[in-house]
């Protein structure tokens, strides 16, 4: 949690200094994404984050150095090469597939992972998560209702802060509340939980993946937290948040709220806590200044990935069709085409 809020601080800092494009960051939020990555198991579920997932992302095996190679747009980004922006989260080890730009398409994304882990007969648990602002997109309710519909093994863990960019979630949202909303899908299990509490929410995290692996099927959970910063670098929340309001919003910052509990059982000590604090700053700096030295990207490299180059790129196992002969239109090639890979392979699913 710690980490995760000195990256924030950090990089907020190489961006005023011209380092760094652009930032949107996950302070206020730790509390809640590290309860949900405790409860999963890195390398072998599936986790489909969202921008704000800093505390997420590093507790799933992302390194601060990997965070710093996409905020320094650098050739070694593990996310993307640098062709992403920052906070596209994605680490081929961890399982993590950088997500698209267009919030809420990662949830049809995670549906499909969590039909493939079922079709397959493994105990993987798919997490998908989003703000409370992108579940008013269209993906958000397909995927629920397919999910639930079909008893996947998948969780939705909606982050409510309350402000879709600068809309609060009351104008957002029908009724103001996507917990509510969504209280209609039969076969969808769900909870309402404080999202600074980190206990609370592990303990609402671990029924949600002991469901999943069981084969009980999908799971909404709504973590209510606080956005302690702007929506991102390009935003001025004091324009549309009262002081009151933010300073509010202060008082439940769920750092302090966690390490005052590890005081009074006795866990930390104020001493130990400062220490804590300032080895995290020393790894952050050390961190961002490694980021520095690397590449970044070549010119030439720039429509890599992007066309093919040859058909000798296809795949070794490729094979090349039978022509029937005649013409026929488009529409019907592309069918064509999909039946011979449905014969071809079960794991192509239309």
């Amino acid at each position: 949690m710690l980490l995760s809020r000195r990256i924030d601080e950090k990089h907020l800092i190489l961006l005023k200094q011209g380092k760094s494009f652009f930032h949107i960051g996950g302070s206020g939020h730790e509390a809640a994404q590290v309860a949900a990555a405790l409860a999963l198991k890195p390398g072998y579920d599936w986790p489909n984050c969202y921008y704000r997932d800093v505390a997420f992302a590093l507790q799933n095996g992302v390194t601060p150095e990997d965070i710093f190679l996409a905020a320094l747009h650098r050739a070694d980004d593990p996310s993307s090469g640098a062709r992403q922006m920052p906070a596209h989260w994605g680490k081929k080890s961890a399982r993590m597939v950088t997500q698209s730009s267009p919030t809420g398409t990662q949830y049809l994304q995670s549906v499909g992972m969590a039909l493939a882990a079922k079709k397959e007969g493994t105990d993987e648990v798919v997490y998908v998560s989003s703000g409370e602002g992108a579940t008013s997109e269209g993906e958000f309710f397909e995927a629920v209702n397919w999910a639930a519909r079909e008893s996947l093994p998948v969780i939705f863990f909606v982050q409510d802060n309350k402000f879709a960019i600068s809309v609060p979630v009351n104008q957002q949202t029908a009724g103001g509340s996507v917990f509510e909303v969504t209280k209609g899908f039969q076969g969808l299990h769900r909870e309402n939980v404080d999202g600074t509490d980190f206990f609370a929410v592990h303990e609402v995290m671990q029924r949600a993946v002991t469901r999943a692996r069981k084969g009980d099927g999908p799971s909404l959970i709504v973590a209510h937290t606080v956005r302690l910063l702007p929506h991102s670098s390009s935003d001025d929340h004091t324009k549309y948040r009262s002081k009151e309001e933010i300073d509010r919003d202060k008082k439940l910052d769920p750092i302090p709220k966690l390490a005052g509990w590890l005081i009074e059982q006795g866990i930390l000590t104020d001493e130990s806590a400062g220490a804590m604090l300032d080895e995290v700053k020393r790894a952050v700096d050390r961190a961002a200044e490694w980021a520095e030295t690397r590449p970044v990207p070549e010119a030439s490299t720039v429509l890599d990935h992007v066309y093919g180059k040859s058909h000798a790129d296809a795949p070794k196992d490729f094979v090349e069709p039978e022509h029937a002969g005649g013409k026929i239109v488009f529409v019907d090639a592309v069918n064509h085409a999909l039946a011979e890979e449905m014969d071809r392979s079960k794991k192509v699913v239309v």
